[in-house]
């Protein structure tokens, strides 16, 4: 899901108030409230959401990587597979969509063939039958680096794709699709996770006589989506499709404030699974609302049922203490880690004492409580969250009482810099008002002092300028951002690889979308395409470690992929991961049934109802 999402906030939190047996008892309470209620259909799900959508890529599904967006999608788009979207392990487990089944692999393990599902045609104004070569046409459009693609390093395992995306070849080798029900793909090597490949929003069919409008054209898709699956974008049935000319923005999506769904009338029921999808609501809303203690207000009044926020203890307080409310409260895992990044080619950044000095001194726990404490997530001591891989359960190398920081050993890492003074701190201009890139979330505004106060402490001072919605600053490499508080990353899927290859892959790094914001692995060659200044000179590269984890299976693919958490988390040191976040929501009162979905780590708004 980067997958990045929306959550959480400040002060003291209720583990504190109430102690930790009863705050945890809360929660498993409160998780599992009304998740199996009988499911009613009608209505409207109102959902508000703070500040701004954040959407990495305007919600044009080629090139979106915000979680929330693929929770969205989830409802709006069909692809091949999917997932039943619930809570835990069972959340991550891929099922058929689109296909018929999911296909034994031949060849040697490197072929999949897929039959398509007779009956499910594409939302209005196209209103025809989806056919295989609506999938073949969004991967490769996917593939296309004009068009933004922010995860198509995941899809370069099917063969000729990389060469496509060069400009060598009218079409990609590795996809045949021999009749309008069928599609193969020929892989270059075995891939036990393509299944997972193929849920990714940009991977659902997608109706060329719309999207080639937009080619080219970053974002500028996510106002024309066209709707697949059981909701589309209100309005889409007045979308003139005679040219591209005639084109208007959908009216139920503004692209700024609100977003709106409702029912596709074209959706067969009988083409899915209830297990995956029930469809209960009559129309979803989405709402930016600026204001959180709004937000929170009239979820408590029964005028929102949800929210995508970012936390506040005073509410979550109120929630675990009255046992009325408790029952709206849910907290569940999310798989993700929050962190500051660094980058390597940017001054002080570009030592690796200087950023190992970062982590040493951070106070972790202030910027957890700046989420909102303990209810928000565990302390981060390492990249990958442990439920993902194996022997890293005691792995925290900067650990530190209270997980406050440690002045003395941060400064003693910093006297191997080339930056710093004898007594450790960091003296030279490089060191003074670097750039940091923030958002303007309230988070924002409590993440800040707390990562000033720390880095002041071996003389790293920061000019910091705020974005509404930063990702795509941070995203772009020519910007040469050196250090950001904004992100955060949820596994794409239930697999240690999708922690590794996205964040930390050379063959991912690209000029915008880039999610490697550390550049780790940057090659001379990639340079001057990418607009990097900076020290670029001997970049560490963790490629050569993902070769030999990539074919591997079971528990000794997860041990192998721990082990490259510990050589970036220690060697490369390209971020401060401070903390394992949960998702936290609170319900509305007209809620009559929730589940949480592992896969996007959100709420599953396959499997909600109101009254």
């Amino acid at each position: 899901m980067p997958r990045q999402r929306n959550r959480r906030r400040i002060a003291v939190i209720a583990a504190v108030l109430l102690g930790t047996t009863v705050l945890t008892a809360a929660l498993v309470s409160a998780a599992s409230a009304d998740s199996n209620k009988k499911s009613a259909r009608g209505g409207t799900y109102r959902i508000g959401w703070e500040g701004s959508f954040g959407w990495t890529d305007s919600f044009d599904p080629t090139g979106e990587y915000l979680a929330n967006a693929f929770e969205i999608d989830g409802i709006l788009l069909r692809g091949l597979t999917t997932y039943n979207h619930v809570a835990g392990a069972a959340g991550g487990i891929p099922v058929p969509d689109l296909a018929t089944s999911l296909p034994a692999p031949t060849n040697g393990g490197t072929r999949y063939t897929f039959k398509l599902k007779s009956g499910i045609k594409f939302g209005p104004p196209v209103n025809r039958e989806i056919a295989s070569t609506d999938i073949r046409y969004a991967i490769e459009r996917m593939a296309r680096p004009a068009n933004g693609a922010q995860y198509v390093g995941y899809m370069k395992v099917i063969k000729g794709l990389d060469a496509y995306s060069k400009g060598e070849g009218s079409s990609i080798s590795g996809i045949k699709t021999p009749n309008s029900k069928t599609i193969s793909f020929d892989l270059t090597a075995r891939t036990g996770d393509f299944f997972n490949r193929l849920t990714f929003p940009a991977a659902a069919a997608m109706p060329a006589e719309v999207a080639k409008c937009f080619e080219g054209k970053p974002g500028e898709y996510g106002r024309y989506v066209i709707s697949s699956g059981p909701y589309m974008i209100e309005g889409s049935q007045n979308l003139n499709i005679s040219s591209c000319d005639a084109l208007k923005p959908i009216s139920g999506y503004d692209g700024q404030t609100s977003l709106t769904l409702v029912r596709n009338p074209n959706y067969n029921a009988k083409t899915d699974s209830k297990a995956s999808r029930e469809n209960n609501p009559d129309k979803f809303t989405f709402t930016v609302d600026s204001n959180i203690d709004d937000i929170y207000a009239r979820v408590g009044a029964g005028e929102l049922d949800d929210e995508y926020t970012t936390g506040s203890p005073k509410v979550y307080r109120e929630y675990l203490t009255d046992s009325s409310k408790k029952k709206y409260l849910h907290s569940n895992s999310a798989d993700g880690t929050y962190y500051l990044t660094m980058n390597l080619t940017q001054p002080p950044f570009d030592d690796v004492h200087v950023r190992r000095a970062m982590n040493w001194i951070v106070d972790r726990n202030a910027l957890r409580k700046a989420w909102g404490g303990p209810i928000s997530g565990e302390i981060a001591q390492h990249i990958i969250p442990n439920s993902l891989v194996n022997g890293l359960d005691n792995f925290a190398p900067f650990k530190t009482p209270r997980d406050s920081g440690s002045v003395a050993k941060a400064l003693a890492e910093m006297k191997q810099s080339k930056y710093t003074n004898k007594g450790g701190v960091c003296s030279a201009k490089q060191c003074k008002g670097v750039l940091l890139i923030s958002d303007t979330r309230a988070v924002d505004k409590l993440l800040l002092p707390a990562v000033q106060a720390s880095a002041a402490k071996i003389g790293i001072t920061f000019a910091v300028r705020s974005v509404t919605g930063a990702y795509p600053v941070i995203q772009t490499t020519s910007n040469n951002i050196p250090i950001s508080t904004r992100p955060r990353w949820f596994k794409d899927y239930a697999d240690p690889s999708t922690f590794i290859d996205p964040l930390f892959f050379s063959g991912n790094i690209i000029p915008s979308g880039n999610t490697n914001y550390a550049l780790v692995g940057l090659k001379p060659s990639q340079v001057q395409a990418l607009g990097i200044k900076g020290n670029t000179k001997n970049i560490p590269s963790i490629d050569k470690l993902t070769d030999k984890c990539s074919p591997l299976v079971g528990n000794a693919r997860l041990t192998c992929y721990g082990g490259i958490d510990k050589v970036l988390t220690t060697d490369i040191v390209p971020w401060v991961p401070y903390m394992w976040a949960n998702t936290v929501t609170i319900l509305g009162p007209n809620v009559t049934k929730w589940n949480f979905d592992q896969s996007a780590g959100f709420t599953a708004l396959a499997h909600v109802a109101v009254k």
